[in-house]
């Protein structure tokens, strides 16, 4: 079945102020879940001068403990559930001509019994061009699990929804320290 989670926000900054921000936003001691951040790969087209980065963060294992903790024949399936991080790879394309940037994100851990996957995007704003907008859709779907699966996804979507609200709040923070308030 799956959920779907979609966030929209106007970040009062220019363009390259906020891309400068997200880019610089984990690790940051405003969200613990996230470990580390390592480029594994970054380079420019010279013809269309867009950047392409591709990033894998290491966050900590968020699944509740109970959920963890099950093991017997009946949650043998679950006891994937039991490691310590999951991996998320990102990439993305910066076209500093047109002042966008798109990315796309998926998790690489428990790839066969679950897929999550987001897209993002920052674009100058038609409300004025020294703002920025931010459009993130993320989709996640368990299988294999029967009835588990509507927890784990329950419980995934409102992560989704906590954690896109929590970017934004850093994100904010980033830019107000950076730039001052709007």
């Amino acid at each position: 079945m799956g959920v779907t989670v979609e966030v929209r926000q106007v970040y009062k900054y220019p363009f390259e102020q906020v891309v400068a921000s997200f880019l610089r936003k984990y690790p940051n001691p405003m969200d613990k879940n996230v470990i580390s951040v390592k480029i594994v790969e970054e380079k420019r087209d010279m013809s269309t001068g867009i950047i392409y980065r591709k990033r894998i963060a290491i966050c900590q294992n968020v699944v509740p403990e109970i959920l963890r903790k099950h093991s017997g024949d009946g949650w043998k399936k679950v006891s994937i559930l039991k490691v310590p991080n999951i991996q998320l790879e990102e990439e993305s394309w910066l076209n500093p001509q047109e002042r966008s940037m798109a990315i796309q994100s998926h998790c690489l851990t428990w790839t066969q019994y679950a897929s999550m996957k987001e897209e993002s995007v920052f674009r100058e704003s038609t409300e004025n061009p020294n703002w920025t907008e931010f459009i993130q859709r993320g989709r996640i779907s368990i299988t294999g699990a029967g009835f588990f699966n509507y927890i784990l996804e329950t419980f995934a979507s409102t992560f989704l929804r906590q954690g896109a609200q929590k970017g934004i709040r850093i994100m904010e923070t980033l830019l107000k320290e950076q730039c001052g308030a709007p």
